[in-house]
């Protein structure tokens, strides 16, 4: 074999069988069925180019774990699992995974140690795995662009890296975003001011797009100092009231687009301190459509996120489902009108 035949990617394998990458890697780790029809298009492939697997990937892939991996972020003193977010799309995810005979193991992430997502693979402890969580830090797209080399099956849930071309598994959040604040405005508010999530998510970047988007086709223009920064945590809605409490009182902002229920809520009870109550002084949208969005008083109103259809499909891809490709999916969104608006 010359070396020019030694350096052939899996990404011209796949474009020769007329498949995507994680199906050529599905195909030659043998991982979840395969329609045979594929199967032999994308081994075809890969003899007629020359194509060279990594030989220690390929080794430790013929053993079986049964495990899928879920790669968590571990958040200290918050009860993860009490979270909407993460209930919702584990509960998809272990649904798929039982229906296809595989067992869920469950990786917490810290916040500062390495990001070594391969070494689960090296090391037989699962089959495949889908991250949760995922940041656009350096750290994470080294792990994910090692996965990616040495042809590991993982699909991302709620993140993209769109130039990457990693499996993912998302919801349509721009849309969601638009849709919500052009609710506010439909409604009669003018100086809507945004809480979003850090920077590091795609879908704060995507929720950001949405809002900026309503404001710019109704007219109104964009006001820096109407968008607030807040890490997806109750917490941070109630540190925000104090940022904005005032600016209310003085109708400098009329209403709040939330980008997640959680600051939402902290941030009505937060303002609720100064006298402020939710549908009656300002108007609030949150988002995800958690169980505390219909039980919390007023009833928010929110964007309703498939996390747990989400979950679904990222395990399907990963471990069963033959009939469909093994490309991106993007699922819409919901607007729920309640008291707050």
């Amino acid at each position: 074999m010359n070396r020019r035949l030694s350096t052939i990617s899996r990404k011209e394998v796949a474009k020769l069988a007329g498949v995507s990458e994680a199906t050529v890697s599905r195909v030659l780790n043998n991982v979840g069925p395969i329609k045979e029809e594929t199967r032999l298009r994308v081994l075809e492939a890969a003899r007629e180019l020359g194509y060279v697997p990594n030989a220690l990937a390929q080794r430790f892939a013929r053993r079986k774990s049964g495990n899928v991996g879920v790669i968590l972020p571990f958040v200290p003193k918050v009860h993860l699992f009490s979270t909407y977010y993460f209930a919702e799309i584990l509960s998809g995810i272990g649904e798929a995974a039982k229906a296809c005979n595989y067992d869920l193991l469950l990786i917490f992430r810290e916040p500062d140690s390495p990001r070594d997502y391969a070494k689960l693979f090296r090391t037989q402890k699962v089959d495949a795995c889908i991250v949760l969580g995922a940041q656009n830090v350096a750290e994470e797209r080294a792990a994910l662009a090692e996965l990616q080399e040495e042809g590991y099956p993982f699909c991302l849930v709620n993140q993209r890296f769109d130039e990457e071309g990693y499996l993912t598994v998302d919801a349509d959040h721009e849309s969601g975003s638009y849709t919500a604040v052009q609710h506010l405005i439909a409604s009669g508010f003018k100086r809507i001011a945004f809480l979003n999530g850090p920077g590091a998510f795609s879908s704060s970047g995507d929720r950001l797009a949405g809002y900026e988007r309503a404001l710019a086709e109704a007219g109104i223009p964009l006001s820096e100092e109407r968008i607030f920064t807040g890490n997806y945590s109750r917490k941070s809605g109630f540190e925000a009231a104090e940022r904005m409490a005032e600016r209310i009182k003085n109708k400098a902002i009329d209403a709040v687009f939330a980008a997640n229920d959680r600051m939402a809520i902290g941030l009505m009870d937060g303002l609720r301190e100064h006298g402020l109550e939710a549908g009656k002084d300002y108007g609030l949208i949150g988002y995800d459509d958690s169980d505390s969005s219909r039980i919390v008083s007023p009833k928010l109103s929110t964007v309703s996120v498939p996390f747990y259809e989400m979950g679904r499909r990222a395990a399907m891809k990963l471990l069963a489902t033959e009939s469909e490709e093994m490309e991106n999916t993007i699922l819409p969104v919901q607007l729920l009108k309640r008291e707050t608006t």
